[in-house]
């Protein structure tokens, strides 16, 4: 299955949930994650420019995109992306397609 990093800054409403009870919050992010039909890898928080990350297997970017919705709609989110990843091995045959359109590929301008 594609894997999934997201990207989780809390609202200050979510620190305030955290602060008033604090919790392992992969205990609630694993279930419904499994709901969405994916797959929890790791669930992290974090210092610096996001409060958490989150690290999960999906079945299609739809099915990712579609939880972070719906944990920001809760209002305990501020801002949340995610990207897909590739393992090392796995990316090779991404870069081998785009060797075979660079050629053909012309430039704005040219």
């Amino acid at each position: 299955m594609p894997l999934f990093i997201s990207y989780v800054s809390y609202s200050n409403a979510g620190i305030k949930g955290l602060v008033d009870k604090p919790s392992d919050r992969s205990a609630v992010i694993g279930p419904i994650i499994e709901k969405a039909g994916g797959k929890l890898q790791g669930a992290f928080m974090t210092t610096g420019a996001h409060d958490a990350i989150i690290v999960a297997e999906f079945p299609d970017g739809a099915d990712a995109v579609a939880l972070g919705m719906a944990a920001a709609a809760s209002g305990a989110i501020a801002k949340i992306e995610t990207v897909r990843a590739w393992k090392m091995g796995e990316f090779k045959s991404v870069a081998e397609k785009a060797a075979k359109l660079a050629s053909v590929y012309v430039p704005p301008g040219k």
